[in-house]
């Protein structure tokens, strides 16, 4: 497993000037990006315009969080595109698999993301369809809430199945991330951290992400 990843979530930057702001974060693993319809959460944010744009302005792999009703329909086009990783919600479809054979055949990772409220032992069967499962430790639809921490419980119950080898997947966490809550995170078996306020908040960003990324790794049992 490669050192920790790190994915700095552009709903905490200043949209007006994305590509500064992507830029401002080089070294990351991921950039994070967030898709809000107004109809599976309560805010509206970017879309593929907006996703393929960025594409142009970055080399940083596209982490793109779809919030959406109906990702069926447009899941595929944000991986036609070019995305890295395309993660739609357990919550908004009957067929993530089929969802997800669309991700993949269109050329990207593919991603299940469930809410703090969700359970996770009813996608468990279906987590080998899937590249990435991120797991929210906030609300989604708004960045800047506090850390949820009895959703480590679902992340440690896929990395049990990862390192039994059972699953082969990225554990991706979302929400409240900092250099206080990474830790808790890490030993629970996260992989990959979505940062948005605590990069984008800091004076320096980049140096924000490593430092972010080396708490993470003193603080892991399986990323070293």
């Amino acid at each position: 497993m490669p050192a920790p990843l790190i994915a700095p979530s552009l709903l905490a930057a200043d949209f007006a000037r994305l590509a500064d702001e992507a830029a401002a974060v080089a070294g990351s693993d991921w950039l994070h990006v967030d898709v809000m319809d107004a109809h599976f959460v309560p805010n509206l944010t970017l879309g593929l315009p907006v996703v393929e744009s960025l594409l142009k302005a970055s080399d940083i792999p596209l982490d793109c969080h779809l919030m959406i009703d109906n990702p069926g329909r447009w899941a595929p086009g944000y991986a036609e595109a070019g995305a890295y990783n395309v993660t739609i919600h357990a919550e908004a479809t009957d067929d993530p698999v089929a969802v997800a054979r669309d991700i993949r055949a269109a050329g990207a990772k593919a991603g299940l993301s469930v809410k703090p409220g969700t359970p996770i032992e009813p996608y468990l069967e279906i987590l080998r369809d899937f590249d990435t499962l991120l797991v929210m430790s906030v609300e989604p639809g708004f960045g800047g809430q506090s850390f949820i921490p009895d959703v480590l419980d679902k992340a440690r119950a896929v990395r049990r199945l990862v390192d039994a080898g059972e699953l082969t997947l990225v554990v991706e966490i979302d929400g409240g991330i900092n250099a206080d809550t990474i830790e808790a995170a890490a030993e629970a078996g996260v992989d990959c951290f979505v940062a948005g306020s605590a990069v984008y908040g800091a004076a320096d960003p980049a140096e924000a992400v490593h430092k972010l990324r080396e708490r993470a790794r003193e603080a892991s049992p399986h990323l070293h």
